[in-house]
């Protein structure tokens, strides 16, 4: 079944890099994000952008015990995506799928910076690109990263990558009786409260009328579900 998308944008959390581990890097579960990608790329799914966060090596709770003012704290959390973009762009060459790094931090004998054009003619020419550094700016998460990148590239829909199949009343690992809803509003998003997402990612998405698919990670060939819509997580689209 072919996929209703031709571009799409996928947000990774540093924690997805971990695998079982609490902290860090695991190379199997790397390598089988760089599967999952590859198996959408050869779908024929050929300009994605990916956008990933840094929770595996440095997190907010972290910042507050070392008594870190927030703005150098959000830098060096915007040096770990940095890291993990790196460790993503070696995981897809390993599987055989070129990519690019471009960071909205200024790293340039590490990785590219993050030139809008440049960008564009990659995704056109089947290069997956893979953004770090956030948005440059403390402040922000990098869901609200994701979703600037995701309005910037004229993404389809925005791939949201969780621990869990959806978005839930509740968290389902605590309450077994939350709801889970297979499709929702932005607006509905945003009453509710749901913490799926922050506000300004999903106010901004819901402007740029960009979709937002999450889904659990480590399901069998969640990405490929993902954009084909069979992976039974939920959507978040309309006003």
């Amino acid at each position: 079944m072919p996929s209703p998308f031709k571009r799409i944008l996928l947000k990774l959390s540093g924690e997805a890099l971990m695998g079982n581990q609490q902290f860090g890097i695991d190379y199997d579960t790397c390598h089988q994000i760089a599967l999952s990608v590859k198996a959408v790329y050869d779908q024929g799914i050929k300009e994605i952008g990916i956008v990933v966060g840094g929770g595996n090596i440095f997190r907010g709770s972290q910042a507050e015990a070392f008594g870190f003012l927030r703005t150098p704290a959000d830098h060096i959390g915007m040096l770990a995506t940095t890291i993990n973009g790196i460790i993503l762009q070696q995981s897809l060459a390993a599987v055989g799928i070129k990519s690019r790094v471009m960071s909205a931090l200024n790293c340039d004998l590490i990785v590219e910076p993050y030139v809008w054009g440049d960008a564009m003619n990659s995704l056109q020419e089947g290069i997956i690109v893979i953004f770090v550094g956030g948005t440059g700016n403390p402040y922000f998460t990098t869901d609200t990263a994701a979703a600037l990148r995701a309005s910037e590239i004229n993404a389809e829909i925005l791939l949201k990558a969780t621990k869990v199949d959806g978005i839930y009343s509740d968290d389902p690992k605590v309450n077994k009786n939350a709801v889970k809803y297979p499709e929702l509003t932005f607006s509905e998003v945003l009453a509710k409260k749901l913490n799926v997402m922050d506000a300004t990612a999903i106010a901004l998405c819901r402007e740029n009328h960009i979709p937002i698919c999450i889904f659990n990670l480590f399901e069998e060939g969640a990405i490929l579900k993902a954009v084909n819509r069979q992976n039974g997580g939920s959507l978040i689209t309309g006003e």
